[in-house]
């Protein structure tokens, strides 16, 4: 047995756990009680705006976990409905799908422009999710929903559903939300919180809010108002808008039916009157400040001005067409003008009408369509629509990016082209929707319901999309259609709506030609109002009041009563400090606007250095709305300055893909445990055990792969810098991926214990009738059939988990090493991570791994790992291991290869035909023959040359063999001697310890060459003329029984009872070792002291050789360990004495060094300093200074060779030491002696 170089360190097992909730992750100081809890997530929440999602993710959550518990409910009770089930996983998806959508539009890209390499991973985790959300439709739209399998499956894919989820939010908790708030300031996080709440379509919100506050405690609720006070602008009017939202149901008892009618209410905190020329009142003045008050509009009044709202769609139809036509001639005229300049302003304006497009198609098949007929679809033209704008899209951004400028011209024709086939066909679907569509509207509808539809389709939008559409759409309208359409919105508006519908008459305005308010108008007064104190006017702000358009005057106007302020989503006290900051007065004058035009605060979204556009979610929002699947991973959601192509990944053959192909093995190991575990309830204990066994397996092989990522692959893309944070991500994954299989593994064993309690119930004779035996059995079973459910839905997660997560290496890392490292870099990363595997660990993968493989795939697998381990014994190992593996282990593996209908053994090593002759062949040989095989194997340059020796060697002395083996005394060696050799021999003599001086062991070793029985090989080769092949032994004798058998780890004979020859015994080596760990490493083929590869040593594949774990970055010395110690000539590479490298690369025993360095200081070999000899060489300077030389000497030069830096120079004359000139080193030889010269150097 050899020993590995020395300084050996350990590494920390076990897996790491995640957090356990979401403040640990952004706190570590975890708190000790549920109420510190609180105060904690409060605290966090109030100094971190970013960390409100902490709420938001406790909610989804929650939702989850009751979906979960609701399906397995569904599962085991088959009375059920899953209607309130359907409904659950509609209102969750489309929850969770928005938030996924506001994340990828504002919280990721300014992540991204902060850190790089983050945002991206989630972003794909979020297409990762989308997937699952359409496969879980895909099996609930199934028509077959009362069979077991179709239930059981249902409540698996949800709790898969349900631990995916939960796993990102973890990570998101553990890694983003950090980032955020050390990247970001207060304001900054604010600024995000409440753009990515102006993301979310306005009628998610009515929903999402509400919704998220019945999720969390009240206490939690109130710390969540107090937050979102902080991160909406200081305008009572959107914080009105939002907490509105936020109560949601709370308001129903509020809410009056009032018909047609038109409520101009109030705010509760503040109220304004206004007052109209000719001394008339404005219709929502009021001299008392409190409530709005409904204004009333007459029936016949509201409909005389339009009697088909829905014909509104028409002037959405024409102000796409203007937009349309107007890109059209703007890319014509680029195209005349030549001007490259007016590309990006051009851009802006597509991506606008885009999003307005996409959003209105999606009003259309949400909101419209469902309404008139469920049959009646344009999906196909609005695929068709988005697909023209994508091309648009893809032109631009080609041309941005590749700065094409001999290419201007024919952009700019297909530019044109594209825009002319936009307007086409948009055109012609609105002429069809304006033919089909709505005559059946007007037909179906009463105007009420007409203008209700058309309300809901606007808040199909965001908050930030509809600020920027309303004034579009006026500015294209006529006046009278513009004072139509908004006295239309105000009709539909709900009761609770009334801030929001406020904001969006006022963002109207803005689009006003004219530049006044057009509300007044249209409904008689303007909702426009700056709310104020509760006994105070109306203050001027950045909204004025407004009246008619004929009033000119300023009113002032005091209040004559006072009245308590009343508000159910903000306190006086809080719309208080709110004017404060703005330093409003309570006693300014409250001044109408007359002509000026309504003016109500902006959300603030659309600009800063951290605004993306929203066509992101607009897409997303298509697939939700109509496609079955998910977008491609090709299209503009993933478009950032990390874009790689997916085709790209497989063009060329490298040597990093070789690791990858791991992942076909796993995933189809995850499908073969997803699709058997439904039978785990059948209660067959051999299925139980071969399933147990094969996911064993696959832990355990999953378990090294994630280590070598971990410590191998990804610190080597973290090194490289344009790819730091790219896998801590992955990282994260790991820790929760091994968490799971303990989960399994804990569950399994369980139900094993289970099983095993219902077999001896079983096997045991029939109780009586009424013995509480039967109940406890029925008891069980039950128990049994819960678990073995719960296992098939962990079997099942545990599949979506990694299957998304090596589908987002292959799309995300994969393509880093080709673009970042050279197929050398890769060719070393490999070697490292082969290293670090074990024997035992390949014995299993091996097989394992090509199983999933075609033969191409094998071949290029193993030729990458041979041309990894061409400097070591690889080779030789697994032929050898091949060779030697049981009946049993063959069989098995040539069933697994034989399913893809090719041979393994080949497959591994099909190239290695070297001369390997018996012992039998060489004793055929005569003289000439003998001598001609030792040429032919002198002449083999394919040969290790050590192996070149080895064979040279034995067949030099086959003839020496042959004759001790055909001897009469040799023959009967073993029975002349019997009793030396078939005694037993003791390590210590004293407490019966069978063993030798060397080893501690059970048994003695049969010699191959001369048939006798040694406990060791040393003991065999310190009494002969000639060493011991360890690895040709074939039988061995108990030391205990003294039978001779074949050699093995236990002794076969009954006598014995299975008694175990060593701790270790390594069936290659035939070696046994009963007191240290001991490994046998493939690379070396031999076996070495240590806990093993990848424990606390690695096999550098360079040097071959074992080092320590804390050498990984060493000084390599290819085929360094293949030569003989430079003091005591032994052969270092299966020496079993330590090993130490020195500094220059070269190596010795570490007894040797000791006794070598107490008289010398430089290398045997190549005479470089063994060490830091500062200390040493300081000493010298100072004796030199010291020393006086005769006279005829100190002007005397020498010229000398430094051994440590290797270069010439002049010393002055001395009998020992010179000084080189260069590095200060006394690790010098005198090569000349020079002429006298007195300004020879110091």
């Amino acid at each position: 047995m050899a020993t590995p170089l020395t300084g050996i360190g350990h590494r920390e097992g076990g897996g790491v756990a995640i957090m356990a909730g979401p403040v640990n992750a952004v706190d570590p100081s975890p708190p000790t009680t549920s109420s510190s809890s609180k105060a904690s997530l409060k605290n966090l929440a109030q100094k971190s705006p970013i960390l409100i999602f902490l709420f938001f993710h406790k909610a989804i959550k929650a939702e989850l976990e009751g979906l979960h518990r609701a399906a397995i409910d569904f599962a085991t009770n088959h009375g059920s409905d899953i209607k309130p089930l359907l409904e659950r996983y509609h209102f969750l998806r489309c929850i969770y799908k928005h938030h996924c959508n506001a994340e990828d539009e504002v919280i990721f890209p300014a992540l991204d422009i902060r850190v790089k390499n983050v945002a991206r991973t989630y972003s794909l985790e979020h297409e990762g999710e989308s997937v699952l959300f359409d496969e879980l439709f895909e099996l609930l739209n199934r028509k077959v929903q009362d069979e077991e399998t179709y239930r059981r499956e249902l409540a698996s894919r949800t709790g898969a559903l349900q631990t995916s989820i939960s796993q990102h939010m973890s990570k998101e908790e553990e890694q983003v939300f950090p980032l955020l708030i050390e990247k970001f300031s207060f304001e900054e996080q604010a600024s995000l919180v409440w753009r990515f709440l102006c993301s979310i379509p306005v009628n998610m919100m009515v929903e999402f809010l509400p919704w998220l506050s019945s999720s969390v405690s009240t206490d939690e609720s109130q710390d969540m108002r107090k937050c979102l006070c902080k991160i909406i602008p200081n305008e009572v009017l959107l914080h009105e808008v939002i907490f509105t939202w936020m109560d949601g149901p709370k308001l129903d008892k509020f809410r009056t039916s009032c018909g047609s009618t038109l409520q101009c209410s109030l705010d509760s905190t503040a109220c304004a009157s206004m007052g109209q020329t000719n001394g008339a009142s404005c219709a929502c003045e009021s001299s008392h400040t409190g409530k709005r008050k409904r204004v009333k509009l007459s029936s016949s009044a509201a409909d005389s001005d339009l009697s088909y709202p829905v014909d509104e769609i028409i002037l959405w139809h024409k102000a796409i067409n203007r937009e349309l036509i107007e890109i059209a001639e703007a890319a014509r005229k680029m195209q005349l003008n030549d001007e490259f300049s007016d590309l990006s302003t051009f851009n802006e304006r597509l991506q606008f009408i885009t999003e307005v497009c996409i959003f209105h198609s999606i009003a259309e098949d949400k909101v419209i369509f469902p309404a008139i007929d469920a049959e009646l679809s344009f999906a196909q033209e609005h695929a068709e629509e988005e697909s023209e704008f994508e091309k648009i899209r893809c032109l631009i951004e080609n041309i941005q990016l590749t700065n094409a400028e001999p290419s201007l011209g024919e952009f700019y024709s297909r530019l044109c082209s594209y825009a002319d086939q936009i307007l086409d066909t948009i055109q012609k679907h609105f002429r069809n929707e304006e033919i089909q569509v709505l005559p059946l509207a007007r037909k179906l509808f009463t105007p009420q319901r007409q203008r209700e539809l058309l309300y809901q389709s606007l808040c199909v939008m965001p908050l930030k999309l509809i600020e920027r559409v309303l004034p579009w759409l006026v500015r294209s309208l006529g006046e009278e259609e513009a004072k139509c359409f908004l006295k239309n919105m105000h009709m539909a508006a709900p009761d609770a709506d009334v801030a929001l519908v406020t904001l969006f008459s006022g963002w109207a305005c803005k689009g006003s030609k004219m530049n006044i308010c057009l509300s007044s108008s249209a409904i008689g007064c303007c909702p426009a109002r700056l709310p104020n104190r509760e006994d105070s006017e109306q203050p001027v702000s950045k909204y004025t009041p407004c009246l008619s358009n004929g009033d000119k005057s300023a009113i002032v106007h005091q209040d004559d009563e006072v009245r308590p302020s009343k508000r159910c989503n903000i306190t006086a006290t809080e719309v208080g400090a709110l004017e404060e900051k703005k330093g409003g007065d309570p006693q300014r004058e409250r001044v109408s606007c007359g002509t000026l035009s309504c003016c109500v605060p902006g959300l603030g979204v659309n600009n800063g250095n951290l605004v993306v556009s929203s066509l992101t979610a607009a897409k997303s929002l298509r697939s939700l709305s109509l496609s079955p699947t998910a977008p491609s991973l090709n299209s503009s959601l993933f478009n950032w300055e990390t874009e790689i192509s997916i085709s790209d990944t497989g063009s060329t053959t490298r040597p990093i893909d070789n690791i990858f192909k791991f992942h076909k093995a796993i995933r189809k190991d995850l499908e073969y445990l997803d699709a058997e575990s439904g039978k785990l309830s059948e209660c067959d204990e051999a299925f139980l055990r071969q399933f147990s066994g094969r996911f064993r397996l696959l832990w355990g092989l999953y378990k090294a792969h994630s280590n070598a990522e971990d410590d191998i692959v990804f610190p080597a893309l973290e090194s490289k810098e344009a790819l730091h944070n790219v896998s801590h991500s992955y990282t994260l994954d790991h820790k929760q991926e091994e968490m799971l299989f303990e989960d399994i593994s804990s569950a399994l064993s369980e139900l094993s214990q289970l099983r095993g309690a219902l077999s001896r119930y079983i096997s045991a004779d029939a109780p009586p009738g009424n013995d509480p035996d039967v109940g406890d059995s029925s008891d069980r079973m039950r128990k049994y059939h819960e678990l073995a459910t719960k296992l098939q839905g962990m079997c099942k997660s545990i599949r979506v988990t990694l299957d998304q997560h090596v589908f987002r290496e292959e799309l995300e890392l994969w393509p880093l090493f080709d673009k970042h490292f050279s197929v050398e870099d890769q060719d070393k990363i490999v070697g490292r991570i082969i290293g670090t595997t074990g024997a035992e660990v390949l014995q299993s993968m091996l097989p394992w791994v090509t199983s999933a493989l075609t033969q191409e795939e094998q071949n290029k697998m193993m030729d990458t790992w041979k041309n990894a381990t061409k400097n070591t014994m690889f080779s030789e190992w697994l032929n050898e291991w091949w060779e030697r593996a049981t009946p049993a282990q063959q069989c098995s593996a040539s069933e697994i290869s034989l399913t893809q209908g090719h041979d393994v053994c080949d497959a591994l090593d099909s190239s290695d035909q070297t001369f390997k002759p018996g012992w039998k062949d060489i004793f055929r040989m005569n003289q000439n023959e003998l001598e001609s095989e030792i040429r032919k194997v002198s002449r083999d340059s394919s040969l290790d040359p050590r192996r070149k020796a080895y064979l040279i060697q034995n067949l030099m002395t086959s003839r020496w063999i042959a004759a001790q083996q055909k001897s009469p005394h040799g023959g009967a060696g073993e029975s002349s001697n019997g009793d030396d050799l078939l005694g037993s021999s003791y390590r210590d003599p004293e407490k019966k310890i069978f063993g030798c001086e060397h080893y501690k062991r059970n048994c003695k070793l049969k010699a191959a060459c001369c048939g006798k029985l040694f406990t060791c090989r040393f003991c065999h080769d310190k009494v002969s003329d000639h060493s011991m092949d360890r690895k040709a032994t074939t039988e061995m004798m108990c030391m205990q029984c003294c039978k001779i058998q074949p050699v093995g780890p236990v002794c076969t004979t009954p006598s014995c009872n299975g008694l175990s020859m060593a701790q270790y015994y390594c069936n290659i080596c035939r070696f046994f070792d009963d007191e240290r760990s001991v490994y046998h490493c493939p690379f070396c083929n031999l076996c070495r002291v240590g806990k093993g590869l990848g424990s606390d040593f690695f096999h550098c594949m360079t040097c071959n050789c074992c080092l320590s774990v804390k050498l990984v970055d060493h000084k390599c010395c290819e085929k360094g360990l293949e030569t003989n110690c430079p003091i005591c000539c032994d052969f270092l590479f299966t020496s079993s004495a330590s090993v130490r490298a020195l500094p220059c690369g070269h190596f010795m025993h570490s007894a040797c060094f000791q006794a070598y360095t107490c008289s010398n200081y430089i290398c045997p070999i190549c005479s470089k300093s063994l060490g830091d000899m500062a200390v040493y060489f300081g000493m010298l300077d100072a004796l030199l200074a010291s020393e006086q030389l005769p006279e005829e000497y100190r002007d005397r030069c020498q010229d000398i060779l430094c051994n440590d830096c290797g270069r010439k120079g002049t010393a002055r004359f001395h009998w020992l030491y010179h000084k080189c000139g260069t590095c200060g080193s006394y690790n010098t030889r005198v090569i000349k002696m020079g002429p006298t010269d007195s300004n020879c150097s110091r």
